[in-house]
């Protein structure tokens, strides 16, 4: 056991990049908890003038004045460079080796948005709205080099008010109650206060793998599973259907739904081409089920 470190005094480097990620460095920060480097994958040309962005990490680093590194190839070498007490690793984007998950005297922690050892893999939230697992929540634990595999230092379940969720709404609350819970049980975990614990691997499930066309909804299928799906793949891949006007296909995007009885309701579409808007007004258009 060790003298417990002043927050002020916590030296750590973090791995992160989508906006995700911004929400736990959030948490931290206003713990006072602040990442003396980050590091984030390299920027990506996007939009139809292929213009580099910078990731939403790299972003909110450089508002902070933090130092940023854009790493092609993480090795030990790099590793020891940033003279960290610890890593802490969310949604970074790239498997970590073994030889940098070491290189920290107090290992490589990661935030986890679901309660492990159930739902391991990178969709945890959009798979427990898919399968209709009711009982969602947040782990902190040490990264090895399988797949979120490693011991837990710290869990909390997600009280959900409506069943289902929109996935975007529960991916949020996941990672900002992660990130308060990074930021209180860090100067413990410093100061060898806390124990992490060895999963039980033999209840581990794994997430499906979300392809784009998963979002196909079948509307004459069963209501809620329909429901499910429209609210797990919320953002991306999305649900979408296809309808006929005018003697021409189009593809319509199925924003939201609600059931009512034992029908399922679509509240918001978004054609092809045009605003989202309500589902009456779009059928007003003469639009017919494909």
């Amino acid at each position: 056991m060790t003298t417990k470190k002043k927050i002020s005094d916590i030296a750590f480097a973090f791995f992160g990049t989508p906006e995700l990620a911004v929400v736990v460095l959030e948490e931290l920060d206003a713990a006072g908890l602040i990442p003396q480097v980050v590091i984030t994958t390299p920027d990506e040309k996007k939009g139809r003038g292929l213009k580099l962005c910078p990731t939403p990490v790299k972003e909110w680093a450089e508002a902070h004045s933090i130092p940023v590194h854009q790493p092609e190839k993480l090795d030990e070498k790099f590793a020891r460079s940033l003279e960290a007490d610890v890593f802490v690793v969310v949604a970074y984007g790239k498997i970590l080796p073994k030889e940098v998950l070491d290189v920290p005297k107090h290992g490589t922690l990661n935030v986890h948005p679901s309660l492990l050892p159930r739902l391991r893999g990178a969709s945890p939230v959009r798979s427990a709205i898919l399968n209709d697992e009711k009982k969602v929540g947040v782990s902190v634990m040490v990264l090895d080099e399988e797949m979120d595999h490693g011991p837990i230092v710290a869990q909390k379940q997600i009280e959900i008010a409506e069943w289902p969720p929109r996935a975007l709404e529960i991916e949020e609350r996941a990672m900002r109650e992660g990130g308060k819970l990074l930021a209180q049980l860090l100067p413990e975990w410093l100061a060898g206060d806390i124990e992490a614990r060895e999963q039980n691997h033999d209840l581990a499930t794994y997430c499906e793998k979300i392809e784009k066309e998963d979002g196909l909804l079948d509307l004459s299928a069963d209501p809620y599973q329909n429901l499910l799906k429209i609210r797990a793949y919320e953002g991306w891949p999305g649900t979408y259907t296809f309808f006929e006007r005018g003697g021409k296909k189009i593809r319509v995007q199925i924003l939201d739904a609600h059931i009512e009885g034992s029908q399922l309701i679509i509240d918001t579409v978004k054609p092809e081409g045009k605003k989202e808007m309500p589902y009456p007004d779009f059928l007003r258009s003469g639009a017919t089920l494909a």
